[in-house]
């Protein structure tokens, strides 16, 4: 099952100042919609209203037509999981037991998880190839084993929406398009910010542009990803070439001479 998301007119302020205006989309069953825009424009901050961690000034936010704001917490938590930018680990659980906290929503206490918890666990961590880390405290790992790590995590929360931020930071080559060909097929409903224009192309059903905090775009990669677009918001030079393969919208950078 998955979850149907809409933002109606979302509005952050923070330190005096608005950091996200009037913010509005939507992400229907099994549709994966990225974020994307310039350093500062808001997607963080956007995402954070989405999985909680930060009350909007203005504006609702709706699962399944249920105002997210009455939802207690484990609710919500059952039917959202998020991967931060940050997602680090002070303490050195094992990468089990990391793991393993994405049933916190799902079990009482200090209930000690059951056979089909634990077999959630394994399957994630198989699927996200960190199954021969299990033992191993995160603290030891590199950076893109524990992105994966966290990314298990969340799978194992069983939600019906994934909200991630930049899921592809530290990962190599190999693992980004891993990830994001899982994401494309996992059925839920997705909303992620990336950095790489190319990789958001390929990934994403939609695209929502952000620029200090407001939407400047949003369509399809093909009709969002256009030089013109390249050159106000992001500020760059670029050309942009169908993909010989899909066909969907490539960015190539001239870096000059």
């Amino acid at each position: 099952m998955t979850a149907d998301l809409k933002v109606d007119g979302l509005s952050v302020s923070l330190g005096g100042a608005t950091v996200v205006r009037s913010l509005s989309l939507a992400v229907g069953p099994g549709q994966v919609v990225g974020l994307i825009g310039p350093n500062g424009s808001g997607k963080t901050t956007a995402l954070r209203c989405v999985y909680r961690a930060l009350r909007p000034s203005r504006g609702a936010i709706w699962i399944d037509g249920q105002d997210l704001s009455a939802m207690t917490l484990r609710d919500s938590a059952r039917v959202v999981a998020a991967l931060t930018q940050e997602g680090g680990a002070d303490l050195d659980f094992t990468v089990e037991e990391v793991v393993a906290l994405g049933r916190a929503p799902h079990v009482r206490g200090n209930q000690a998880l059951g056979p089909r918890e634990r077999e959630l666990c394994r399957q994630a961590m198989e699927r996200m190839q960190v199954l021969h880390l299990a033992g191993r405290g995160v603290l030891s790992l590199s950076g893109g084993e524990r992105r994966r790590v966290l990314v298990a995590r969340a799978l194992v929360q069983e939600p019906r929406l994934l909200v991630l931020d930049e899921p592809t930071n530290h990962l190599d080559l190999r693992h980004q398009i891993r990830l994001l060909s899982m994401l494309k097929g996992s059925g839920l409903g997705v909303l992620v910010t990336l950095h790489d224009l190319n990789l958001a192309a390929s990934a994403c059903d939609h695209l929502v542009v952000l620029a200090a905090g407001e939407v400047v775009a949003s369509g399809t990669p093909g009709e969002v990803l256009t030089e013109a677009l390249l050159r106000d918001v992001f500020d760059v030079v670029a050309s942009v070439v169908p993909h010989p393969l899909t066909g969907v919208p490539q960015v190539l950078y001239d870096l000059g001479p």
